[in-house]
């Protein structure tokens, strides 16, 4: 099992989290991200810089993922494509994407991007808390945990 990170939206205190799992467990773990992330200097994290635009670190993670791996993205195109490889999403936030779920989360997705499409302002997701840091720790440890 290897963990790939879509680094480009990641908030640090989960690139954090993700780093020390990484350690701990010792499992490869890569990041990555059109812009420089700083990680830790560690036999099981890597960073990966890809050229710049559109969906291209997500595209290159999608061509890498295997089954059973492990993918951290809050795209959902790039977790559906994840979940269809038979490897498993999480969200930044602690949303496992599943066969289940992953359907109904594109169609609000592409709602959504028709309405901001048109000129509606629908906003974006809530400042990541104290709550959702703790709740994607959990959902980690968990899923590392059974795999182990």
């Amino acid at each position: 099992m290897k963990i790939w990170v879509d680094a480009d939206a990641c908030p640090v205190a989960i690139r954090q989290i993700i780093c020390r799992a990484a350690e701990r467990r010792m499992i490869q773990t890569t990041f990555l991200a059109n812009q420089f992330l700083p990680v830790p200097t560690s036999e099981h994290v890597r960073f990966v810089q890809v050229t710049k635009g559109f969906d291209v670190a997500d595209n290159e993670i999608a061509q890498r993922v295997g089954a059973n791996d492990l993918v951290i993205t809050q795209d959902i195109p790039l977790a559906a494509d994840v979940i269809e490889k038979k490897a498993t999403a999480l969200s930044p936030r602690g949303e496992l994407y599943t066969q289940a779920n992953i359907r109904a989360r594109l169609t609000m997705r592409n709602f959504m991007d028709e309405l901001r499409g048109s000129g509606i302002h629908t906003g974006g997701p809530s400042a990541l808390g104290k709550t959702e840091i703790k709740q994607f720790a959990d959902h980690l440890d968990r899923y590392l945990q059974q795999k182990r």
